[in-house]
């Protein structure tokens, strides 16, 4: 296989792999966001730092929750990589 392939390859599936592991925890944070949002336009409370902490706490409950799966994605590319490089003809 070509290196150059192999190069763009590695650089797509690193593009994949970080948006699979980012988009949980942005989601999460959009979701409590909005929600968050909502109850402030429903109560008239424009309080800039009381969506901060819910943000953050969602955040971490569910990296909390889904770190075994994020982890092995990530292992899973590393290893798909090394195997890649591996095979590249010098």
């Amino acid at each position: 296989m070509d290196p150059v392939q192999i190069a763009s390859d590695i650089g797509r599936s690193a593009l994949q792999v970080t948006l699979m592991l980012a988009l949980p925890l942005l989601l999460t944070g959009l979701a409590v966001g909005v929600i968050i949002s909502v109850l402030q336009a429903a109560t008239q409370v424009q309080e800039q730092t009381l969506s901060f902490i819910p943000k953050i706490l969602a955040m971490m409950a569910v990296l909390y929750l889904l770190m075994p799966v994020l982890i092995q994605t990530l292992v899973q590319y590393a290893r798909e990589t090394f195997l890649a490089i591996k095979t590249v003809p010098y």
